[in-house]
């Protein structure tokens, strides 16, 4: 093992074991990687949904960090047992392996696999895609029409990737506010979509019992215009003024048959 994979190991390690202790003691606490995060202090995510994910995390950052070469910087964010892969390889091979690691992984349940093939982005890149994430929480802090909570977000060379347990309406708010902030060049949705009538039982709270298994299944829309943003001006007023970024979704994949719903 070359002294690189070590210390990629080692900061592995050292984030897992990070990520849980803080977890424990934290009311209000932003989550994610490096350049990006989610508002945990109300979540639509069961308990279980939850504890699930972090270990979704941390054992797939220890698979992918052991399996792919030094030259490869991969990012991996999880939400409901939806996995998010960014970041660049370098090459096709790379970014299939990754994704086939991740496939492998107890409870996952869909992977969106959005690895560049191209060289590993610049630290200048990655300092600029941590302050664009910074800028997007306080845009969706700050907007009165949502609720922050409900977005987890991280950010890849301007490219900014929203899911999270949202109504049609919500989501495309959301989105339509991050876009407006200054170095956005682009968002994408990840979002599971949930009736609004439904979206009120989707808060976890610490009664006994909860578990993946309590919420409901996510309703997914369909048809060209369930991922369209309100024109510019409807429904939040910008934080910068500049032109919004374009908009678009991403396909999600089937992850692991033997993941639940």
């Amino acid at each position: 093992m070359t002294a690189t994979r070590v210390r990629k190991t080692l900061m592995h390690a050292v984030l897992a074991v990070g990520l849980a202790s803080s977890l424990q003691g934290c009311g209000l606490l932003l989550l994610g990687g490096a350049a990006g995060g989610t508002l945990m202090a109300v979540d639509r995510r069961t308990l279980g949904a939850q504890t699930e994910d972090r270990e979704i995390q941390i054992k797939a950052l220890s698979r992918i960090g052991n399996a792919l070469p030094d030259t490869a910087h991969v990012n991996l964010t999880v939400y409901n047992r939806r996995v998010l892969l960014t970041g660049e390889v370098p090459d096709e091979v790379a970014k299939q392996k990754a994704e086939s690691i991740v496939r492998d992984i107890i409870n996952v349940s869909s992977i969106a696999n959005e690895l560049a093939v191209q060289p590993a982005s610049s630290f200048s890149s990655r300092t600029s895609d941590t302050y664009i994430s910074s800028k997007v929480q306080a845009a969706l802090v700050g907007s009165r029409d949502i609720s922050s909570n409900y977005y987890k977000w991280t950010t890849e060379r301007g490219i900014v990737y929203l899911m999270g347990l949202v109504t049609v309406d919500e989501g495309n708010r959301g989105a339509d506010v991050v876009s407006r902030v200054t170095g956005v060049k682009q968002v994408v949705k990840l979002f599971q979509y949930v009736k609004p009538e439904d979206a009120k039982s989707l808060v976890a709270t610490p009664a006994s019992g909860a578990s993946a298994a309590s919420a409901p299944a996510a309703e997914q829309p369909t048809g060209a215009t369930v991922g369209e943003v309100p024109p510019a001006g409807v429904s939040v007023q910008p934080l910068d003024q500049q032109p919004p970024a374009p908009v678009s979704n991403s396909a999600i994949k089937p992850g692991n048959p033997k993941a639940p719903n």
